[in-house]
Formats: C-alpha cells, structure tokens, sequence
C-alpha cells in the first residue's frame, strides 16, 4: 500500500493519502487545507481519488473538502455524528480568527464496522468519540489512522463543543489499545506512535 503524509493548513493537521499500488486508486484523508499540494502529491504518485474520508468535523481536518471534491468528484465519507458540522465550518473558523470554506454535505455516512475500499486495499472503520461525537479512526493492515483521538505522548481536546474526556478515554482503551502493540499510529498532529509505546508511556494511561 502506498501512503503518503502532508501538515496541511494553518493548524498543521496531517492529511494522508492512501493508495493501491496496483490499480492506482487512493482515499484522502482529512484534507484540511493546501488542496493545491495535496493534488501536487497524488500527481507525483499517479493516484487517483476515489474517496474523501474526514476522521471527524474538526475545520483543520475538512477545510478543503469542497476543493479537494470540485477537483476530483470524489464522495465525501464522514460518521453520521459529525456530518451536520460541515455546514458550518465558516462560524467554527471564524473562533480561531482564520477563514474556511464551508463543505458540501457527504455523499456516505460511516459507522463502526463499516469498510472503505480503493483497488485492492481496504480500511476498517472504528467510531472513537471524545474528541468530537462522531470521531473515527480508520485500521489498515499494520496501521489504523486515528484522527485527533490519540497522540503520541498526548490525547485530542475535549473542551470543544461535543467533547467529552470520559468518552475519550474508554474510546482509545476499547477501540484501539486492543489493537498488536506494534501497529503504527497515523496522528491528526505530529509525528507517528506505536499502539505498544502509547500503552507503556502516554500519561493519560498510567
């Protein structure tokens, strides 16, 4: 599988691209921001999108949704939870002092156990609410992209409208500190993890 990582727009949220190597077909997951550099990506790798996957309704993780989906067509895939949010991006924006398209609605919702699929690959969707209602991480084989749930040496932020820390928690020792040790974590923010490093040392765990 081919995956590709990019900080996108102001807030630096990591957006990833997936793809198969064989068929060419790839996901994007969380385009924030920096459409223009994501596009730039998935020319260089010969990818085409065939869906467009928000971890939650976060403006810094969806912001470029309504470019990324003009250049390409591809549907907008986000839990139920958190769809009603991308109408509303501009008003979010607008707390941190920064300007945001609004998105078009999605094309599917997601929910637990739900998959999405490009060529031959496919991603397994586990719904991880705390951050926001309807926060999801995605599990490949190895990895699981986790949103802004789980970073390393740290947890997202509750005090955002829908938060909540109790649900959190029990959603990162319920959904994904069940997963091997040695899956490699993807981050909304900063550098990558192992589920066995955050279990042994995140301080919201001890």
């Amino acid at each position: 599988m081919i995956i590709e990582s990019l900080p996108v727009g102001a807030i630096m949220a990591n957006c990833y691209i997936l793809g198969c190597d064989k068929t060419r077909e790839a996901v994007v997951i969380d385009p924030g921001g920096d459409t223009a550099e994501i596009l730039k990506l998935l020319a260089k790798r010969h990818l085409r999108v065939v869906a467009i996957v928000n971890t939650h309704g976060h403006f810094d993780h969806v912001g470029g949704n309504k470019r990324m989906k003009d250049t390409t067509r591809a549907p907008i895939l986000i839990h139920a939870e958190d769809a009603g949010m991308l109408a509303h991006l501009s008003e979010f924006g607008q707390m941190f002092g920064m300007r945001v398209e609004n998105s078009p609605p999605p094309d599917r919702t997601l929910a637990e156990g739900d998959t999405v699929e490009f060529g031959h690959e496919k991603l397994h969707v586990l719904h991880t609410p705390g951050h926001s209602p309807g926060g999801i991480a995605l599990l490949g084989p190895g990895f699981v992209v986790v949103g802004d749930t789980l970073f390393a040496g740290s947890i997202g932020r509750t005090d955002f409208p829908g938060g909540n820390y109790e649900e959190l928690i029990r959603s990162v020792r319920a959904k994904l500190f069940v997963l091997d040790d040695r899956t490699v974590v993807y981050c909304g923010h900063g550098p990558n993890t192992t589920i066995g490093r955050e279990k042994r040392t995140n301080p919201f765990f001890q």
